[in-house]
């Protein structure tokens, strides 16, 4: 795949503030390439970490397939605002995370974030959720 675009769909999710806490995305290639849901445990932390954590692996797997163009969508109005630079990050342990999330945007010639009720983005919820479920299943 060679100049197609990406949208992304991210959520992190937290049970309890901090607790146990997944991540899930739904990853869509504009060349017909299938879509890829990813989830993953990520253990103990906060909503916002999880978010944050959602985000890097969607731009991982974006880049792996060489996108150009990348549009992701996201609830979280934190994460939205703070990558567009309306909010400042003043929590010393989101910092690390979105310096990394603005180095892999910059990767792409052209990247969008954009905030979006939670009802659309119900997907990327539940394989966060899901993930959770599974770990606790062990």
């Amino acid at each position: 795949m060679t100049g197609a675009g990406v949208t992304v769909r991210v959520d992190g999710a937290s049970r309890g503030n901090p607790g146990p806490a997944g991540i899930g995305a739904v990853v869509e290639f504009t060349d017909g390439t299938p879509s890829r849901e990813l989830s993953a445990y990520i253990g103990e932390t906060t909503n916002n970490v999880a978010e944050y954590r959602a985000l890097l692996m969607a731009l991982e797997e974006a880049g792996r397939h060489g996108a150009r163009s990348i549009t992701v969508y996201s609830d979280s109005e934190l994460l939205v605002r703070q990558l567009n630079g309306e909010y400042k990050v003043k929590a010393a342990h989101l910092r690390p995370l979105h310096h990394e999330a603005q180095r892999r945007l910059r990767a792409f010639p052209a990247a969008r974030i954009l905030h979006v009720m939670r009802e659309e983005n119900r997907r990327a919820d539940l394989l966060a959720n899901l993930a959770i479920d599974s770990h606790r299943e062990r």
